[in-house]
C-alpha cells in the first residue's frame, strides 16, 4: 500500500495503476498534493490560485466513479496544474496579468474540458509570464517563480509555474502553453518533460493567446510515459480551433517501447551548436553518443532546412498577432503592464511588405523544416543554452557571450513552434551547480508517436534525475 508521505513521488502512469488497483485513493493522493502545495508554495510560487474545494470534490468524485465499476482511464483522479491561460468556468483565468484580474469565464477550454471528461482533479492555476510574453516567470503582478533546483533561479517561461509546480511536486501532471518554447524551457531549466505537440494537434481554444499561429498547448511532466498519456487525452479536432485538422490520433504510449534502434536523427551543429554553455555542450555530446551506441543513425551536420535569420524574421508575426491581441487596452491602459511587456508592444509594427516577408519566412521555414524530416525521423538540439540564470538577471551569460534571457533560452525552441513540429525536452543531467541540463528531440509534423518513441528509449539509458529535496 502506498503511504500519503510518499504518493508524490509516483508519476501519472504508477498513480493511475495503484488508482485502478485501488491501492492509493483519488482523495489521498490530492491531499498529498496539496499538503504539498500547503508548505512549499510560499517560497516557490508555482500556483496563483489554488482550488482545493474543488480538488477535494473532483478527487471524491473518481473514487466513487472507479468503486462503481466506471475508471474512465489513466487520468482518472489524477492532480493537475493549469497555467493561468486556459479558461476554467467559474475560476479566474487573468493570464497573470492586472488587466485580466478578476475575470472569471463561464466555460471551460476545450483542453480543460477534456482533462475534466478524463477525470483529472483540478489542483489550481499556475503562474506565468505575464500574458506568456516571457522566458523567465518573472511576473511584475503575481510575483516569480523561484525554481526548485536554487529558490534564487528562474524556473523558465512563460509555464514557469508548471515547471516549478512538477519539479517540486505540487502536482502529478500540468498544462503549459508553447509560443516560443514556453514548455520546452521550463521542463529544461526545471529537471522535467515538456512536449510542444505539432501545430494543430490540441486545441487552442479558451486559451489567451499570445499568437494565433505559433501557440500550442501541452503537457509539463515527470516522464515521457506521463507526456504521451496527457497528450493522449487533450489531442484532437475541435470546431472552435481553426488549426486543429480531423486526424488520426495513435496510441502514444504503444511506441514507447520499441527502442530507438535504426532511427534517423540528425543534429544540425550549424543552426544549434555554435554557443553554448561548456557543460551543457558536453553534456549532449555524451547523449549523441548513446543515441549511437542505442542503434540510431546519427547524421552530423545536419542540414534543418532553415536558417536562424529567417527564424528572426518570422517572428515578427507573433508580435504583431500579439500587437493586435492587446490592442484594446495597449497603450490606453499601458501603466497596468509590465515594463518588459510594455517594450514590446511598444516595438514599431513592420510594413505590409515587412509583415508579407515574415509570413514568407514561415512558409519558408516550414517547407524547409518538412523536406529535412524525409531524411531524418528526428532532429537533436540541445533543450537550452545553459542551465537556469539567477532572478534578475537582465543579460546572462553563455560561455562569456552575454545574452537577454530570451536569446539564452528560447533559440533551440523557437524554430520548431514556427514550423509547427512537435518537440520535446527531457534532462541529460545536471551541471557542477547542480541545475538540470536538456536535450531536445523534434520530429515531422503529425508524429508526435516517433518523437516519444525516441526520448523515451533516451530516458531509459540517462534515467531520471533525483527528485528535488524542498
Amino acid at each position: 500500500m502506498t503511504t500519503a508521505t510518499d504518493v508524490t513521488s509516483l508519476t501519472i502512469a504508477e498513480a493511475a495503476m495503484q488508482i485502478e488497483r485501488r491501492a492509493v485513493s483519488a482523495t489521498e493522493l490530492t491531499e498529498a498534493y496539496l499538503a504539498r502545495i500547503e508548505r512549499l508554495n510560499p517560497a516557490i510560487n508555482a500556483f496563483v490560485t489554488v482550488t482545493a474545494e474543488r480538488a477535494r470534490a473532483d478527487a471524491a468524485r473518481a473514487d466513487a466513479e472507479i468503486a462503481a465499476g466506471d475508471h474512465r482511464g489513466p487520468l482518472h483522479g489524477i492532480p493537475i496544474g493549469l497555467k493561468d491561460l486556459y479558461d476554467t468556468a467559474g475560476i479566474e483565468t487573468a493570464a497573470g496579468s492586472k488587466i485580466l484580474s478578476g475575470r472569471v469565464p463561464e466555460k471551460d477550454s476545450t483542453v480543460a474540458w477534456k482533462l475534466a471528461e478524463a477525470g483529472a482533479v483540478l489542483l489550481g492555476k499556475t503562474n506565468t509570464h505575464e500574458f506568456a510574453w516571457g522566458t523567465t516567470t518573472n511576473n511584475p503582478h503575481t510575483g516569480a517563480t523561484h525554481n526548485p533546483w536554487d529558490l534564487d533561479r528562474i524556473p523558465g517561461g512563460s509555464s514557469g509555474g508548471s515547471g516549478a509546480a512538477i519539479a517540486a511536486r505540487l502536482a502529478a501532471g500540468t498544462l503549459g502553453t508553447d509560443t516560443g518554447g514556453s514548455i520546452r524551457i521550463p521542463a529544461a531549466l526545471c529537471g522535467c518533460v515538456g512536449l510542444k505537440p505539432t501545430w494543430g494537434r490540441v486545441s487552442k481554444a479558451g486559451i489567451v493567446p499570445m499568437s494565433w499561429q505559433f501557440d500550442h498547448p501541452g503537457p509539463i511532466v515527470k516522464c515521457v510515459e506521463d507526456a504521451a498519456i496527457v497528450l493522449q487525452a487533450i489531442a484532437g479536432y475541435d470546431s472552435g480551433d481553426f488549426a486543429t485538422v480531423p486526424v488520426s490520433i495513435p496510441d502514444y504510449r504503444e511506441a514507447l517501447g520499441r527502442g530507438i534502434d535504426g532511427l534517423r536523427i540528425g543534429v544540425p551543429r550549424e543552426e544549434f551548436f555554435g554557443l553554448l554553455d561548456p557543460e551543457v555542450r558536453v553534456a549532449v555530446e555524451l547523449v549523441i553518443e548513446q543515441l549511437q551506441g542505442l542503434g540510431a543513425e546519427i547524421l552530423d551536420d545536419f542540414d534543418p532546412g532553415f536558417a536562424r535569420d529567417q527564424t528572426m524574421l518570422a517572428w515578427q508575426v507573433c508580435v504583431a498577432e500579439s500587437e493586435a491581441y492587446h490592442a484594446p487596452w495597449f497603450p490606453s491602459r499601458k501603466d497596468e503592464y509590465g515594463a518588459d511587456l510594455q517594450e514590446t508592444l511598444s516595438l514599431p509594427l513592420p510594413s505590409a511588405k515587412g509583415l508579407a516577408d515574415a509570413y514568407r519566412a514561415v512558409y519558408d521555414i516550414r517547407e524547409g523544416m518538412r523536406r529535412a524530416f524525409e531524411r531524418v525521423d528526428l532532429m537533436l538540439t540541445p533543450g537550452t543554452m545553459r542551465p537556469a540564470a539567477k532572478i534578475g538577471e537582465e543579460q546572462v551569460d553563455v560561455d562569456g557571450h552575454m545574452l537577454s534571457p530570451g536569446a539564452a533560452f528560447a533559440s533551440m525552441t523557437m524554430p520548431f513552434n514556427i514550423g509547427g513540429a512537435p518537440a520535446i525536452t527531457l534532462p541529460c543531467g545536471l551541471s557542477s551547480d547542480g541545475l538540470p541540463m536538456s536535450v531536445q528531440l523534434a520530429g515531422r509534423p503529425w508524429d508526435e508517436a516517433t518523437v516519444l518513441r525516441g526520448a523515451a528509449a533516451l530516458e531509459a539509458a540517462l534515467g531520471r534525475l533525483p527528485e528535488v529535496e524542498c
